[in-house]
């Protein structure tokens, strides 16, 4: 039977589509609830994960793969109410003395007064690349989409499509990037009082706990780590697919416009800024700092 060229290619796509969001199923399928003695909890058959947090414990989760580049997305809906003395992390990490790490971290605080999200990147186990935001709207009310591109080029850090932070590449001026190790994802609710709400001057009210935060709509378009191989170097994963194209992608004009808007109005910390902090000059990477 002639298959025409037409059919072919949807079928084709269709491959690889179904290929590239394998990742894209039930939370039970790609997660394991790691530590919280039951504060962690899968339901609705793994569509949602909610994570708690109270005066003897936190809790928290990690990825059945490991991941070597991808787009990362995730809904998070984050502690209500009085949050002080709280963290929700969400990162992706390797293992080791000198891992790599691309951190989503959600600081809570009193009632009223808005979250901070704080985002680092640590490659070769340095880290100290910390900036931080308020975000434009209420974090705890309803669910939102907080996801980090990670390829060769650039992390990006995106909340609800709006980038709000982009990562270099600067291995030619010096600066390691995270590249040459596969992460896993994780995530957890623990008490960080402190440090965590006004440098620590703000403790939890444990009378609010127990704390949740609740998780939903996972999906990875990305490179699966197995046995010392990238699923990226096999035809069935091709990055010159239409679906692989987060492994060169860029900010276009419009994204590099809402980034700017980002930073210029939200951005409460950058460390490219502190001088204090760095009297020997910036790092490196900061000249090259969008």
């Amino acid at each position: 039977m002639i298959i025409p060229l037409a059919d072919k290619l949807s079928l084709i796509s269709f491959i690889f589509f179904s290929l590239m969001v394998a990742s894209a199923g039930s939370l039970n399928e790609n997660f394991d609830i790691t530590w919280g003695d039951g504060r962690g909890k899968m339901i609705n058959n793994g569509e949602l994960l909610t994570l708690s947090l109270d005066k003897a414990s936190g809790s928290g989760f990690q990825s059945r793969n490991e991941y070597f580049f991808g787009k990362i997305d995730m809904q998070l809906k984050l502690v209500a109410g009085n949050s002080a003395g709280t963290v929700t992390a969400y990162y992706l990490s390797s293992k080791g003395s000198t891992w790599d790490e691309i951190d989503f971290e959600f600081l809570g605080n009193l009632s009223g007064d808005p979250y901070i999200l704080h985002t680092n990147v640590f490659s070769q186990g340095k880290g100290n690349r910390e900036q931080q935001f308020y975000l434009w709207f209420d974090p705890t009310a309803d669910f939102h989409t907080y996801s980090i591109l990670w390829n060769p080029q650039r992390i990006v850090f995106s909340v609800d499509g709006t980038p709000i932070r982009e990562f270099k590449n600067s291995e030619s001026i010096g600066v390691p990037f995270p590249k040459n190790q596969p992460m896993r994802i994780y995530s957890s609710l623990w008490n960080a009082d402190d440090w965590a709400t006004r440098g620590g001057l703000v403790k939890t009210d444990w009378t609010q706990a127990p704390f949740t935060a609740s998780y939903r709509n996972f999906k990875a378009d990305a490179c699966v780590w197995s046995n010392g191989k990238s699923s990226c170097t096999s035809n069935s994963h091709s990055s010159s697919s239409s679906n692989g194209a987060w492994l060169s992608q860029e900010l276009d004009t419009s994204s590099q416009e809402r980034l700017k808007w980002v930073q210029k109005n939200y951005m409460i910390y950058n460390y490219c800024s502190d001088t204090k902090r760095f009297p020997q000059g910036l790092p490196a990477e900061c000249s090259k700092t969008s």
